[in-house]
C-alpha cells in the first residue's frame, strides 16, 4: 500500500512526502514494503495508531515492546511514528519505531527512577492554568522545566470569563506575575475556553503538519479548550471543586485528535506529580535571568543562602527578584540534582546487567558424556 502523504500531513507528518535523507528515509528503506502510521492512543493492551484523520485501528506491538523490564520511555507513546505492515482490518504488525523529533516526559511516580514519556513528536506544548483558585506560578514553573525536548512552550491561561468583571484585573495580575517569561520567548496566552473566537490565537500553533500538547492539573479547562478547538464534544468535560478549583480526571488517557487547521492536538490527564528526571536544565526552563544572575554571585559554589555577596538575595533585598520565584529555583535544582544522580545509578546498573548477560552468554558450558557412552581415554 502506497502512503497517502496528504492524510499524514494533516495527522502530524512532518515532511511533504516521503524523507529523503536522514534516520528516517533510512529506516524506511530497511523496510519497503511498511508504511508510516502515528500512535493516537495508548493504553495498557496496546496501541491505536492513524494514517488519514479521524480513523484508528489497533496494531500488533513488537515483542520487545511487551518485556516487563524495558522501561517505559522505550516503549512508543501517543504522537509516535510507526511503520506497519498490514491492512487495517486485519490488525496490522508494527515493524519499526521511527525516531523521535522531541519527547515531553516525566519522572515516574515511585522510589525507584523511572522515566514516564508524556507525548512524542511535539511542536508546541500549551501549558494550560486557569485563572481562578488553580492560578499557580510556580507549576507553571514546574511544567515549563518538563517542556525541554525540542517543544514551544506557550502559556494559556484560561477561564478569561470567571468571576464577570474582576476577570480583567486578574488576568492583567497574572500576566503582570509571568512578565519574565516574555523576555524568554515564552509566550502567554489569555482565552475563554468557551469562545472560539478567543481561543483563535492559538490558531498561529496550530497549522498543517504542526501538533500540539495540553498539559495542566484536572480542571485548568484542558478538554473545555479541546472541544472547542475541534468544534464538538469530543472530551468529556467536569465541574471544579468550590474551595480549591481542582477538578476530577474526565480524560483518562493520551489522545491525538485532528483539527480542520490540519494540525493536531494531544489533550492529557491531570498531572498531579511533576518530577524532574534529572536531565533538565534551569537556564531553558524560564530561568534564564537567575540563571545569568547566579553566575555575578562571589563566590562560585555560592548556596544562595548566607554566602556574603550572593546576587540572588541582593536581587531579593532590592525588590528586582521574586523570593518565592528564586526559592522554587533552589528547590527545583536540588530536585534536578538528586534525579540526576538517581539516573546515573540506573545507567551503571543497566550496563552491568548487560555486562554480565553478555559474559553468561560468552561461556561455554562443560559438555557431559551421555549416559552410556565409552569415555574417552
Amino acid at each position: 500500500m502506497i502512503p497517502d502523504f496528504t492524510a499524514l500531513r494533516a495527522i502530524g507528518w512532518p515532511f511533504s512526502a516521503a524523507p529523503t535523507a536522514g534516520e528516517w528515509a533510512d529506516i524506511m528503506a530497511a523496510h519497503p514494503d511498511a508504511r508510516p502510521a502515528r500512535v493516537v492512543e495508548q493504553h495498557r493492551s496496546g496501541y491505536v495508531v492513524a494514517e488519514h484523520p479521524e480513523q484508528g485501528f489497533s496494531v500488533e506491538s513488537l515483542p520487545e515492546w511487551q518485556r516487563p523490564r524495558l522501561t517505559p520511555e522505550k516503549r512508543p507513546a501517543v504522537g509516535d511514528w510507526l511503520l506497519i505492515r498490514g491492512e487495517p482490518e486485519h490488525k496490522p504488525k508494527a515493524v519499526a519505531l521511527l525516531p523521535r523529533r522531541s519527547t515531553i516526559k516525566r519522572a515516574a511516580a515511585g522510589e525507584h527512577y523511572g522515566q514516564q514519556l508524556i507525548a512524542a513528536n511535539i511542536d508546541t506544548a500549551f501549558i494550560v492554568c486557569g485563572l481562578d483558585l488553580d492560578f499557580n506560578p510556580r507549576r507553571i514553573e514546574r511544567y515549563l522545566l518538563m517542556v525541554q525536548g525540542g517543544a514551544q512552550p506557550v502559556v494559556v491561561l484560561t477561564k478569561a470569563d470567571v468571576s464577570g468583571g474582576a476577570n480583567g484585573d486578574r488576568a492583567n495580575e497574572a500576566r503582570a506575575t509571568l512578565a519574565e517569561l516574555d523576555a524568554q520567548d515564552v509566550p502567554v496566552c489569555t482565552v475563554n475556553a468557551l469562545d472560539h473566537d478567543s481561543v483563535a490565537t492559538l490558531h498561529a500553533w496550530l497549522g498543517p503538519g504542526m501538533t500540539a500538547v495540553l498539559v495542566g492539573s484536572s480542571g485548568a479547562g484542558k478538554s473545555t479548550l479541546t472541544n472547542t478547538l475541534v468544534g464538538s464534544e469530543r472530551m468529556k468535560t467536569g465541574a471544579v471543586r468550590e474551595n480549591d478549583a481542582r477538578g476530577r480526571h474526565t480524560t483518562t488517557h493520551r489522545a491525538l485528535i485532528s483539527l480542520a487547521s490540519g494540525g493536531c492536538l494531544i489533550d492529557t490527564p491531570g498531572m498531579r506529580e511533576l518530577k524532574p528526571t534529572g536531565e533538565e536544565d534551569l537556564a531553558e526552563s524560564g530561568f534564564t535571568d537567575i540563571e545569568a544572575l547566579a553566575r555575578q554571585c562571589r563566590f562560585r559554589n555560592c548556596q544562595h543562602d548566607q554566602e556574603p555577596g550572593c546576587a540572588l538575595r541582593n536581587a531579593i533585598a532590592a525588590g528586582t527578584l521574586d523570593a518565592r520565584r528564586v526559592g522554587n529555583y533552589l528547590k527545583l535544582d536540588s530536585e534536578i540534582a538528586g534525579a540526576a544522580e538517581r539516573l546515573a545509578v540506573r545507567q551503571a546498573q543497566t550496563t552491568g546487567e548487560k555486562v554480565r548477560r553478555s559474559n553468561t552468554a560468552k561461556r561455554t558450558p562443560k559438555k557431559t558424556p551421555k549416559r552410556g557412552a565409552p569415555k574417552r581415554r
